[in-house]
């Protein structure tokens, strides 16, 4: 089962990004596709006219973060219970420390390398799933109170409909080495609950650092890539304060250049972060998780495409428009 679900993640997000990539290539003959995705992709300042038939307000953005941030709330507090209960211990295999305690005989050499291993990805899942944590909050923070959308901002429905695969998609990916697991753990509970009863159940004493100790023996790649994120996720802050910012300062439908922080460099900052925010779980597995490649492959394909529309549609509305920001990656594209 863990394998089926691997797979089928990997095989989601290849599809999911093959299309963006073939329509990105500068032919005449993929125009068309070029023009369905524009179509599909674009939303508020670049939405085509003829999708406006299937489109949808834009404030339901916030649809996303909410249905994501339920749906990550519970994979991390059901992978967090698996492991503090199963699997207490953590240390990154074939690590120094490991290597080390099992030459001077020390608890490692009684210990299951199957279950040390199981163990390291259930604690990187939580620690991944965190991150994600941190960015939904955000995102469904600055929906709500930092972007104020023009009632004639719209979105295109089977976009909208894509959002809602993403993020489910990608908190599961996040946790998919460990997710069967982890529904088995949480199945087990319920169906002891049911048999045994409240008052036969074991009940596991809970102490706060216990509960947290096991994070902080992740290796420095974990803390590199939270560094990282880090780093994201403040630029994609302050960019979306500076959109938000300029709605305030325009009519409805008056569009202006928008100044500051990285929008000196490219079009779309807040893309931009976002990648470097998905590069961070990439940075944190130390470039060894497949699927998790394969998310943030879709999340530069997928961006860079809606970038270069926005890049594209800034230089024709403006005249003055600077000619050296580039779309989405400096000196690049």
């Amino acid at each position: 089962m863990e394998v089926v679900l691997i797979e089928m993640l990997r095989l989601g997000w290849v599809a999911a990004t093959l299309p963006i990539i073939v329509a990105s290539i500068p032919s005449r003959k993929l125009r068309w596709l070029r023009r369905g995705l524009s179509g599909l992709a674009g939303r508020g300042k670049t939405m085509q006219s003829l999708s406006q038939n299937f489109s949808i307000p834009h404030r339901l953005f916030a649809h996303f973060y909410g249905v994501a941030l339920t749906w990550t709330t519970l994979l991390l507090l059901g992978t967090w219970a698996y492991a503090y209960t199963v699997l207490p211990l953590v240390a990154e295999p074939f690590s120094y420390s490991t290597i080390t305690a099992f030459l001077t005989g020390g608890s490692s050499i009684r210990t299951d390398t199957s279950k040390l291993k199981k163990g390291f990805l259930a604690w990187e899942a939580v620690f991944l799933l965190l991150l994600l944590q941190i960015q939904l909050l955000s995102r469904l923070y600055e929906t709500r109170h930092v972007f104020h959308y023009s009632p004639s901002a719209r979105m295109h429905l089977l976009g909208y409909l894509t959002g809602f695969f993403f993020y489910i998609a990608a908190p599961l990916s996040l946790c998919g080495d460990c997710a069967v697991e982890v529904y088995n753990f949480l199945a087990n509970l319920v169906t002891e609950f049911i048999v045994k009863g409240k008052n036969q159940m074991l009940v596991t004493e809970l102490e706060f650092w216990q509960f947290l100790a096991p994070l902080f023996k992740l290796g420095w790649k974990h803390w590199i890539g939270a560094a990282v994120f880090l780093w994201g996720w403040i630029h994609q802050r302050q960019c979306h304060k500076i959109l938000g910012s300029l709605r305030h300062s325009r009519q409805a439908d008056e569009y202006v250049i928008p100044h500051g922080d990285w929008f000196e460099i490219v079009s779309s900052p807040h893309y931009l972060s976002e990648i470097v925010i998905y590069s961070s779980f990439v940075v944190a597995t130390g470039g060894s998780n497949l699927t998790i490649w394969l998310l943030f492959v879709f999340v530069v394909a997928n961006l860079s495409f809606a970038a270069v529309e926005t890049h594209s549609w800034y230089r024709q509305k403006f005249e003055d428009y600077p000619n050296s920001r580039f779309a989405i990656i400096p000196f690049i594209l």
